[in-house]
């Protein structure tokens, strides 16, 4: 009999074998051709390497965004799951050592007045051969590190839409300044036509015309400082602080790097956050699966129990004597109406399922980093071409503002030329933001920010 349970234990050992190998990342060959654009091999240097107040050196900013990590809600709730989750991984180590039990009783008999007590405590300890204990526990640190990793997706995130709020606000003030001056214009050209129209030079319809264009760049001004408005109201709400006026410089006094460098995609599995988490998740279904495969072998547990006490058989002793007792228990799963066959098929589905969105998420940060590049390089260039516009039509200005002087050229012709000047300042303007966010998007795409 002692062979046959001797050979039992010795085949279901070597069979569960596999419950206790660890976790390895799956064929990543995917991410050498993540990046449309030639990367050289090697080359590790990446923007994401840079910290956030290098980025951004804007001290108006760099306080903000201090601010945001100190205050917002949503970072500080991850926080909070971080701790969450490292009470689980203490438990899960704890969970080696034998539970203890205190369990003090006694009895009054009012036939005869005798007492008994026991004083006893027992202890159960589960032995982890067949890796229940040991999977449950590296299941635990992959949730864990799937919860940091989630508190650094937040504050990347977080940093990078405090940054375009702030980037939008200084393009909103850039705007509302040239808006505003675009309207000065518009009064002047009413002015002008109502001048023209009483010379008999110029119709009614003309005018009216002319103050309809007028109205529209009013009702503009009001438009943009009604965004600004909302903008620092959703700001002030992401840095945990009621709404009110946002401190800020202005869009032309904002420094970036002239060039960017992406780093070689692997750089991604350990600089993305939101990558790692899914890896940490596939982690933990890898385990998952080995608990379930687990459920097949024996479960055994070691017991005992001490005690003093004053009753002992149907005898009432005293003095008090010492009772000891130890057992062994070994329960074989044989069948269980297929709940751990159910249980093994599910986890092994959501180990593929962990593992399809891990693959994907490399694509999709493969994505995010194509498009911002392109956007912040295509950005560069259209707001090139519009500062060569603007000074094109500064001196286009000049001009007509000579020719009203030396000739016979009206001053109609000097305010069109003015407004249009304006208009390819607010192209300007538009296009540097752009710039500006490409260059915040490509930070946040490469896994920057933490």
């Amino acid at each position: 009999m002692k062979k046959i349970i001797i050979c039992l234990f010795l085949s279901a050992g070597l069979s569960g074998c596999h419950v206790y190998r660890t976790y390895e990342r799956p064929d990543t060959t995917v991410t050498d051709s993540l990046y449309r654009q030639p990367v050289v091999a090697g080359d590790t240097a990446s923007i994401a390497s840079l910290s956030w107040k290098e980025l951004f050196s804007d001290p108006q900013l760099q306080q903000l965004i201090e601010t945001g990590i100190a205050n917002n809600t949503d970072l500080n709730i991850a926080r909070l799951k971080v701790k969450e989750v490292e009470a689980l991984l203490l438990s899960s180590k704890l969970a080696y050592l034998p539970s203890v039990s205190l369990t003090p009783q006694g009895t009054l008999s009012s036939v005869d007045g005798s007492k008994t007590y026991d004083l006893a405590a027992s202890a159960d300890w589960e032995l982890d051969i067949f890796g229940k204990l040991t999977n449950a526990k590296r299941g635990a640190k992959a949730a864990l590190e799937q919860s940091e990793a989630y508190r650094q997706a937040v504050q990347t995130q977080l940093v990078a839409t405090i940054a375009n709020s702030y980037y939008t606000l200084l393009m909103l003030d850039k705007q509302l300044d040239i808006t505003r001056r675009t309207a000065e214009t518009w009064d002047e050209n009413l002015r002008a036509m109502k001048a023209l129209k009483r010379a008999g030079q110029t119709t009614e319809m003309a005018v009216a015309q002319t103050e309809a264009s007028k109205l529209s760049v009013d009702a503009s001004v009001l438009s943009i400082e009604q965004q600004i408005s909302e903008m620092e109201n959703s700001l002030s709400a992401l840095l945990g602080m009621a709404p009110q006026l946002i401190t800020r410089s202005t869009l032309d006094n904002q420094r970036f790097p002239e060039s960017l460098s992406t780093g070689v995609p692997l750089q991604l599995l350990h600089r993305r956050p939101d990558i790692r988490q899914k890896e940490a998740e596939l982690a933990g279904a890898f385990y998952a699966t080995n608990q379930a495969r687990s459920a097949f072998y024996p479960s055994i547990t070691l017991g005992g129990s001490a005690g003093w006490t004053n009753s002992a058989g149907g005898a009432i002793t005293n003095p008090g004597q010492w009772l000891l007792s130890a057992v062994g228990s070994l329960v074989q799963p044989l069948f269980n109406r297929g709940q751990n066959i159910a249980n093994l098929k599910i986890a092994k589905a959501q180990q593929e399922e962990a593992l399809l969105t891990f693959r994907q998420s490399l694509l999709d940060a493969g994505t995010e980093v194509n498009d911002a590049l392109v956007q912040w390089q295509k950005a560069q260039g259209r707001l090139a071409l519009s500062k060569q516009q603007v000074t094109s039509l500064q001196s286009a200005v000049r001009s007509s503002e000579l020719l009203m002087r030396h000739s016979s050229q009206n001053y109609l012709e000097v305010l069109t030329a003015r407004q249009t000047l304006l208009q390819a300042e607010l192209s300007v303007a538009s296009n540097r933001f752009d710039e500006i966010q490409g260059v915040i998007n490509l930070y946040h795409a490469l896994g920057g920010g933490y």
